[in-house]
């Protein structure tokens, strides 16, 4: 069974590799893993981590050149814009990439900004990351602080363009604010249940019905932190846990996976996440996937539910938003 993975930092990877000199870096670091975990295709974001976020524009600038020149000189990998350009490369198996931001602290409050992220190609955005900006805030900004008049706007505007809106990174207030401008389907790419791990970048069982109600999905995250806060119980076992309370929540047509795997990134980069690495046990990259699969089953999904989680749920919406 194939997987579609709703968000990787990998262009954070290539960026990296590529200001130093490497070249095909999906093919020497990446393709190969991901086709042994049956990853098909996926969001891959432009992330500004810290320290770049001191000029997020530029950062961006930055990495979407790294992005054009990675894609350009690499023939096994297609950057889709359509659902249409999904299919084909679906057919001719051909691994798929659609570029998401990660943040829109770039654009400022000029909303129409967002018009250049679309014409990039860019077919998903998240307001912010953890940060606060001109838009929103994040999950590590004032709590009383939700969507600015600006933010609204992008809200919209993502949603007009045929854009899937993300809210992952959002604080509550900011979920909300966004979730009563939504117009449309809303997704939270890779978050888990706040139920099972209090931790802000999860969300509670409300914020998930309401995920469900906007006819969204929510991308189970295998970031360690955000499955159990005893490292313990940082495993495998515990983040199906999560798809059980997902299912129970909002039903099976609303849970998808976001993986936001990070063991290739490096030190300096994850420092401004976690101390030390982010790896969770027993699915310590993607090649790994299979054992999720396996675990779906042994929940007692049957192949069309386990499907749906692996990636029809999101090719579902990417249908309907995309067009």
């Amino acid at each position: 069974m194939k997987l579609f993975d709703a968000h990787s930092d990998i262009w954070s990877d290539v960026t990296v590799r590529r200001l130093r000199g490497e070249r095909h870096v999906l093919r020497e670091r990446h393709l190969e893993r991901l086709r042994a975990g049956g990853v098909e295709g996926g969001i891959f974001v432009i992330w500004v981590d810290p320290p770049f976020d001191a000029d997020p524009a530029a950062r961006t600038e930055q990495i979407m050149e790294a992005v054009r020149a990675e894609l350009a000189e690499e023939r096994g990998v297609r950057l889709v814009r359509s659902w249409a350009e999904l299919e084909a490369a679906r057919t001719e198996g051909t691994f798929y990439i659609l570029l998401g931001i990660e943040g829109l602290a770039a654009v400022g409050e000029d909303v129409e900004r967002i018009d250049w992220y679309y014409a990039c190609g860019a077919r998903h955005a998240g307001l912010t990351w953890n940060e606060e900006n001109a838009l929103a805030t994040g999950v590590k900004g004032d709590p009383d602080r939700g969507l600015t008049a600006a933010g609204r706007a992008a809200v919209r505007k993502i949603q007009e363009k045929g854009m899937l809106l993300d809210v992952s990174h959002l604080n509550e207030r900011s979920f909300w604010d966004a979730a009563d401008a939504a117009v449309g389907p809303i997704v939270a790419s890779h978050s888990n249940c706040r139920a099972l791990c209090d931790v802000p970048r999860n969300l509670t069982d409300e914020q998930l019905r309401a995920v469900r109600d906007l006819g969204g999905v929510v991308g189970l995250n295998a970031f360690r932190l955000f499955v159990d806060p005893d490292p313990r119980r940082q495993d495998l076992v515990h983040l199906l846990r999560h798809a059980g309370h997902m299912i129970d929540v909002m039903g099976i047509d609303h849970v998808g996976c976001g993986f936001d795997f990070c063991e290739f990134l490096e030190a300096d980069t994850m420092a401004s996440m976690t101390e030390g690495d982010a790896v969770l046990r027993g699915l310590e990259d993607c090649a790994r996937l299979p054992a999720l699969l396996e675990g779906l089953r042994d929940m007692g999904l049957t192949a069309e539910e386990a499907e749906k989680i692996a990636f029809g749920n999101f090719h579902r919406l990417l249908r309907q938003v995309l067009g």
